[in-house]
């Protein structure tokens, strides 16, 4: 299976294990319980799957690398203890709680989350010491004379021998115990993730292009080479950066991260005649709705490479603006009954009252403080996502300015509501603007790429974009529905799961 088919099992799976009886009590008893075993070459998203699941489920997550464990750190330190049966007094050696366990009991204390994913990495990598105590902690959850929590869903993950030299092949008491999953790489389900995350454009296209390249290893005379998702997304994080510092790139950065000769060379080719392609079309131009016949006439009748890496550049920018965009507004959708308690917590005071302006001031701190200890919990628990603490981020940012700038007045509530419109018309501003640059794309690329795949492809990317399918459902396009239309593209319809959310001012 891919990547995504693993995650929705692992995620049915979780919801199963955790699901109560009448009483209260885990359905399935925890020593029934298979963990599930990831068995999966490196870097195909074993690890990130994870973190999404935790956070998608308001799950605590506890992650750790087995390749590092001995029997001491993962059992526990043996010590001898004294005691006592009916007169017989003798000494026993126990063992120190497992530091497995310990960080499970440590996150539940500081988050109050108190179920949770435990994942084990590199399961079958563990060393020759730890390995007979494997069987006990399968089966009864235990390590040393220390039981997982209740509530706390074991997943393991591996790479097969071929992979990795320190792995340890498990024989069939093992893995009766466990419920396995093999994932193989396959490029499609990772682009959804691309596309999603903002993986640099000249990635997506060269490997639209050249799909071979996604994943690949091979054993040569010189070694092992590699190109793995996890390369190709580390590669993608450092361009960003060298790009906004205006450093150049060349192979040798390239080469960091993928670790293939021939790969290397095709795509600092490519990355090079991209950028070209980005200074000739002039791509601020085409969204602003500023592009010349002549730009539209050398897209008709360039090459299909050329052509695809154009369409790359465009949506790629769109779609990061549509995401921001996105964020900005659901930044502005949190914060607003938050701002609005703040008000209805501080006004049964007379306006302008000395007391009722130290009760605003009073509640704008125990709103912040409360933003920080939800965040650091669900930070603690990895059960947050990048967004979602982004968001976070900019309400804490929000009430902390408005806070400084409130201290002299008489009416602070006056500077929050003031400072609140003058966000909000920006994102209203910033949506117009960014519904123009849709509009502006599609109506490029129906003068462009008329009657070739490159439409097809642009209609279904955004059909099928997790955030540019949300701002279409909340805002509209005419230039996308004509073209889907005209494509017969119905069928490709997914659900508009994301209700529209009103900005209402306060």
């Amino acid at each position: 299976m891919n990547i995504q088919q693993a995650k929705e099992y692992i995620k049915q799976t979780v919801r199963l294990y955790l699901t109560k009886g009448e009483f209260g009590e885990y359905i399935i008893p925890v020593e029934r319980q298979r963990p599930v075993f990831l068995l999966g070459a490196p870097g195909v998203g074993k690890t990130a799957i994870m973190e999404q699941i935790a956070s998608q489920l308001n799950l605590a997550l506890v992650s750790y690398s087995m390749t590092h464990h001995t029997r001491q750190s993962a059992i526990g330190l043996p010590f001898i203890k004294h005691t006592e049966y009916e007169g017989f007094e003798y000494d026993v050696t126990e063992y120190t709680m497992s530091e497995i366990i310990a960080s499970i009991y440590d996150t539940m204390k500081e988050t109050g989350i108190k179920e949770g994913i435990l994942f084990l990495d590199e399961i079958n990598c563990v060393s020759e010491t730890l390995a007979p105590s494997m069987l006990q902690f399968l089966q009864y959850k235990i390590f040393g004379r220390h039981k997982v929590p209740e509530g706390w869903v074991i997943v393991t993950a591996g790479n097969p021998p071929e992979f990795n030299k320190a792995v340890r092949e498990f024989d069939v008491a093992v893995l009766d115990r466990l419920k396995v999953l093999n994932v193989e790489a396959e490029y499609g389900v990772w682009k959804e993730y691309a596309l999603e995350r903002g993986i640099h454009p000249a990635i997506v296209s060269f490997l639209d292009m050249k799909r071979e390249y996604f994943y690949l290893i091979e054993n040569t005379v010189n070694g092992r080479l590699y190109v793995t998702a996890r390369g190709w997304e580390d590669l993608s994080d450092i361009l960003k950066l060298y790009e906004n510092s205006g450093i150049s790139v060349d192979d040798t950065l390239i080469d960091q991260y993928i670790r293939n000769d021939s790969v290397v060379k095709e795509f600092a080719a490519y990355y090079e005649l991209y950028n070209k392609y980005k200074r000739d079309y002039r791509i601020e131009e085409i969204l602003k709705g500023g592009a010349t016949e002549e730009i539209s006439a050398r897209a008709k009748a360039a090459a299909f490479d050329e052509r695809l890496s154009l369409l790359s550049m465009l949506m790629d920018r769109v779609i990061s603006d549509i995401r921001r965009n996105l964020n900005d507004a659901d930044y502005m959708v949190k914060l607003n009954p938050v701002l609005k308690q703040i008000k209805n917590n501080s006004f049964g005071i007379e306006n302008g009252n000395a007391d009722q302006s130290d009760k605003v001031l009073s509640n704008m701190l125990s709103v912040i403080d409360t933003f920080r200890k939800e965040l650091y919990s669900l930070k603690k628990a990895s059960a947050v996502s990048r967004e979602d603490e982004r968001i976070r981020m900019l309400c804490i940012r929000f009430i902390e300015t408005s806070y400084k700038e409130a201290l002299s007045e008489k009416e602070p509530f006056d500077i929050i509501k003031t400072k609140y419109n003058a966000e909000l018309n920006k994102v209203r501003q910033k949506t117009h603007e960014v519904k123009e640059e849709l509009h502006n794309l599609f109506e490029f690329a129906g003068r462009a790429f008329e009657g070739g795949n490159e439409l097809l492809i642009l209609v279904t990317e955004m059909t099928v974009n997790p955030y540019t399918s949300r701002f279409i459902a909340r805002y509209g396009c005419d230039a996308c529905l004509k073209y889907k239309d005209e494509l017969m593209l119905d069928e490709r319809n997914i659900s508009m799961k994301e209700e529209i959310k009103e900005l209402l001012e306060l």
